[in-house]
């Protein structure tokens, strides 16, 4: 009689729909939200509605015109690989999360909890390349006389980059140990 308690137990407590590897769910969901959300940003870099800079094109007002001209960012190797470090990261968190959604899902314990762990730091690594390449090249390539900041594209992917990496600590807890955590 006392083994079924012990399995009933142990079922109970290596279930996979622990609140830790829920909220790690949600964490990488929102990661996922926050790299679209920064991909398809027009703000990145702006200053003083006069020029703006996102992930694919950059548009400048002459002073003298109301028309905004713009041209691809896709031609400056620097852009090219904030970029395709950018879209590594999205790619991985996406496949983390889908990983994550299936082991939920179907109930499996903890086989994969590693390996999403795993691919979320490597996005959080590729993301953060990214994100600290971007403004020491723009500031080194750009010649900008005016004020510009860097804008909510920017933040969104930092928020991104966060979020990816508190999902990535979540799941690398022990779910054996989760009973100091309810």
């Amino acid at each position: 009689m006392s083994s079924a308690v012990t399995e009933t137990e142990e079922s109970a407590r290596s279930s996979p729909l622990t609140p830790l590897k829920l909220v790690g769910l949600v964490c990488v969901f929102l990661a996922l939200c926050l790299d679209v959300g920064a991909v398809m940003s027009p703000a990145w870099v702006t200053a003083d509605d006069e020029y703006y800079l996102s992930l694919w094109e950059s548009c400048w007002k002459p002073a003298s015109t109301e028309n905004w001209q713009c041209n691809s960012t896709l031609g400056s190797d620097w852009q090219v690989a904030t970029l395709a470090l950018l879209l590594g990261g999205g790619v991985l968190v996406l496949m983390s999360f889908l990983v994550a959604l299936v082991a939920v899902c179907i109930g499996t314990r903890r086989r994969f909890y590693a390996p999403v762990a795993f691919m979320l730091f490597a996005a959080v690594v590729l993301q953060a390349c990214s994100l600290v390449l971007y403004p020491i090249k723009f500031i080194e390539s750009t010649n900008l006389r005016i004020y510009h900041e860097f804008n909510w594209g920017y933040g969104l992917a930092w928020g991104g980059t966060i979020f990816s990496f508190g999902g990535g600590i979540l799941y690398c807890l022990n779910p054996k140990s989760y009973e100091e955590y309810y």
